[in-house]
């Protein structure tokens, strides 16, 4: 297997684990907390989204699906490109209300397309270009991939632990 192939089966993985995170919650189980500072699971998966909206339109030189469509309204949010729930507090969490499921899906479902095709577009040795200097060592188009996912995953698992942990 080649590490397209591996990019591919990671991507893979996150759209399943968004939906049993959220298959069948109303929007104020969506928004529900456990403690008045936690993350709400409407939150953990419109902050995973952006991330990869963010991330792969920054590698792709484009605008954010965010910025350009009409997701934020569907969420109660202005359609500011630099806002990824990184650095947000408690307020900022509640802000983020989806109208829906299928609004929150919709836009992760998005994002997550963006993300596939451009990793149809790479090969293995476009992987090892540098995309990131700011960092030491300089970061990888491979590496900011797996990150991305990486994220994705990670957040998805935090908010089906959520649902559970709200006897959802």
């Amino acid at each position: 297997m080649d590490a397209i192939a591996v990019l591919h089966e990671l991507y893979g993985r996150i759209p399943g684990e968004v939906r049993r995170a959220v298959d069948g919650l109303s929007p104020e189980r969506l928004v529900e907390r456990p403690a008045p500072e936690a993350n709400t699971i409407a939150w953990l998966v419109w902050h995973l989204a952006r991330v990869q909206d963010h991330h792969v339109s920054e590698l792709l030189g484009t605008d954010q699906l965010w910025a350009t469509g009409d997701w934020a309204a569907s969420f109660g949010l202005e359609a500011d490109p630099d806002d990824t729930g990184y650095g947000h507090d408690p307020a900022d969490v509640a802000r983020v209300r989806p109208t829906s499921v299928e609004a929150l899906v919709a836009y992760a479902d998005a994002a997550h397309a963006r993300a596939v095709s451009y990793v149809d577009a790479c090969s293995d040795e476009d992987l090892d270009r540098v995309v990131d200097e700011r960092w030491d060592p300089p970061v990888t188009l491979g590496v900011r991939l797996v990150s991305v996912a990486d994220d994705a995953i990670q957040h998805a698992g935090q908010a089906s632990y959520l649902r559970g942990l709200l006897g959802a």
